[in-house]
């Protein structure tokens, strides 16, 4: 699938703190929705930071140790578990398009706007897919510890141990006799919003996995890091690629997506057209933000994204 006609930009990765990555996420939806370019992005976190899912309770925080080791806390407009956010282990990415132009069930559109992230994992040669199977939760507050679902939960990997009766396991696929893909782990979180007729879709795809740290920001989670180990994986464990590698094929990816070709720098939005598409789409690679849309952001990053009222207050609670 591709993605829907009309004005795209790229906005290349950025390092800004998690507070303005949010409320940039916010301000593309803004700006799609009042018929401005739609946005495709990645971005890096600087410093560190954990999301909590938008109805997550603030007590499930280690607050005193995102503290001291320099951890941003905020908030998602996305529901779902908390993700721990750092400069290497993460490569993010966002779209933001018209919710008119896209479909209107949940899960149809969540698949769509899927398609360039697992584009992404094969353009790395990392076997990536939505899980087979339901695998139970082993902490909810943790978004990659929450229950693995067919539905919308990417893994990878697996070992190439035989099935003695050619069974998988946790979303591993059967092989043809000799070997079969077992132990698959989370690899990537992905969630979306609408937002002013706008429907904005944001992830991350794991490129390191620090255990400890992704604990750590937990109020004494009852899992260990090797259990963590076991359940999410890394890019750099399945493929011989840097960081630099894995965030330039999310964004070869994304461009693929748009354009409907392959997503190399070499050629023009027209030649990447396939029957008809390039006249119908317009990418500006090599997008940026306006003066008015970071000012903007700005604004929600005081008014929301680094407001004790709405990172430490879960909503629909007084707090009391």
């Amino acid at each position: 699938m591709t993605a829907p006609t009309g004005d795209w930009r790229l906005i290349r990765e950025e390092a800004r703190p998690g507070p303005m990555q949010m409320a940039l996420d916010e301000v593309a939806a803004e700006t799609a929705a009042a018929g401005g370019p739609a946005t495709v992005r990645t971005y890096r976190w600087e410093p560190s930071c954990l999301t909590l899912g938008y109805r997550q309770d603030p007590e499930t925080v280690d607050w005193a140790f995102c503290e001291r080791e320099g951890i941003d806390v905020t908030r998602r407009q996305t529901g779902g578990g908390g993700i721990y956010h750092d400069g290497r282990g993460d490569v993010a990415y966002s779209v933001a398009v018209p919710a008119a132009d896209v479909p209107g069930e949940l899960l149809d559109c969540y698949h769509l706007l899927c398609e360039p992230v697992l584009d992404a994992f094969d353009r790395i040669e990392i076997d990536a897919g939505y899980v087979e199977e339901s695998v139970p939760e082993l902490y909810r507050p943790a978004c990659y510890l929450r229950e693995l679902h067919p539905a919308h939960d990417v893994v990878a990997g697996g070992s190439a141990e035989p099935e003695a009766d050619g069974a998988t396991e946790a979303g591993g696929a059967a092989g043809d006799g000799d070997e079969g893909a077992t132990d698959r782990r989370k690899i990537a979180g992905n969630a979306q919003y609408r937002k002013r007729d706008a429907v904005i879709q944001h992830g991350s795809l794991t490129f390191a996995v620090d255990a400890e740290r992704h604990l750590g920001v937990f109020s004494d989670p009852p899992v260990t890091p090797e259990e963590f180990r076991e359940r999410v994986v890394g890019m750099d464990e399945l493929a011989d690629a840097d960081r630099a590698d894995a965030a330039a094929a999310v964004e070869d990816a994304l461009v693929a997506w748009v354009t409907g070709g392959d997503g190399d720098e070499g050629g023009g939005d027209e030649a990447d057209g396939e029957n008809g598409r390039a006249d119908a789409v317009a990418l500006d690679r090599d997008g940026s933000w306006s003066s008015a849309e970071l000012a903007r952001a700005e604004e929600l990053v005081e008014e929301k994204y680094r407001d004790d009222g709405w990172v430490r207050i879960r909503p629909g609670n007084d707090g009391a």
